[in-house]
């Protein structure tokens, strides 16, 4: 019996919301809409039911607030960002975390397929069947490849400035932390990016932290609350901090071929980003 079951929107529902998220979808991809203003105004309408410059002029810092222009993300203040790549992706990103914090976004039913379209203009790549719950948050977007069948719970953390590619059938829990760059211990100004790669068929348990250059293998798990600081080979479990390889899965001999296997793969060259640190 699978563990979840179906629970879908009445036709009628379901029709108004697959209209909206086409209608947002047409928008995002329309060149000659700035996206920066469609968004305040579709924030001032989901939001307060007001028309932007309606609301404007009776609360003129809570439309400011709306505005993308307006904000400013952590990665905007990184030398590692293409501000040009993250100025596109910037207003999408806002649309997310402000429909995060509404009914809209908070529901199952609604929130996931409208992410899943907003991933899917965002992130590197995108596959089928994506599941990204509430409150996730990613720091540039652009950085960021995954295949078919993921789900992201809720409160997950993605640094991507470095890059992460995650592969198919993966499940990231409640609070999961993954990042791809690291500050040297004396010199926090130097900043070296590396990338995460999550391969196949990976379960990353509640809480647990993957940190930059690590590479979890296909079929592999990181236990909760566990802090990946090196590879994980294919099939094994690792807990703890730092998380070591404690266990086998069941299914190691019957999993398919492996695709991602840190004992082999070929990384991405670390790069070393500010240029006072870079010959030192």
């Amino acid at each position: 019996m699978p563990w979840l079951s179906p629970q879908p929107l009445n036709p009628e529902a379901q029709n108004k919301l697959d209209k909206y998220i086409n209608t947002l979808a047409k928008n995002f991809d329309d060149p000659k809409i700035n996206n920066n203003e469609f968004v305040r105004n579709e924030l001032a309408k989901l939001i307060f039911a007001k028309n932007y410059f309606d609301l404007e002029k009776e609360l003129p810092m809570t439309a400011f607030s709306l505005d993308p222009q307006n904000i400013r993300f952590e990665a905007e203040y990184y030398i590692a960002t293409d501000q040009e790549k993250f100025a596109k992706v910037k207003p999408l990103l806002w649309f997310w975390k402000s429909l995060d914090q509404t009914p809209l976004g908070q529901s199952i039913n609604t929130g996931i397929p409208i992410r899943q379209m907003l991933a899917e203009r965002i992130f590197a790549k995108t596959g089928k069947n994506l599941k990204i719950f509430q409150n996730v948050e990613v720091s540039v977007g652009y950085n960021i490849e995954v295949a078919d069948d993921v789900v992201i719970h809720r409160n997950v953390f993605i640094d991507d400035i470095g890059g992460v590619k995650i592969g198919s059938n993966v499940s990231l829990s409640d609070y999961v932390s993954v990042f791809s760059h690291m500050h040297d211990l004396v010199n926090e100004a130097d900043v070296t990016l590396k990338e995460v790669v999550i391969g196949n068929k990976v379960r990353i348990g509640f809480s647990a932290t993957v940190l930059a250059a690590t590479v979890l293998s296909d079929n592999s798990m990181l236990g909760a609350m566990a802090v990946a600081t090196k590879d994980i080979d294919p099939h094994m479990v690792a807990v703890g901090i730092p998380a070591r390889a404690r266990a086998e899965k069941a299914n190691s001999a019957t999993y398919p071929s492996v695709s991602i296997d840190a004992r082999s793969y070929t990384k991405t060259p670390a790069i070393r980003v500010n240029p006072d640190y870079q010959d030192k």
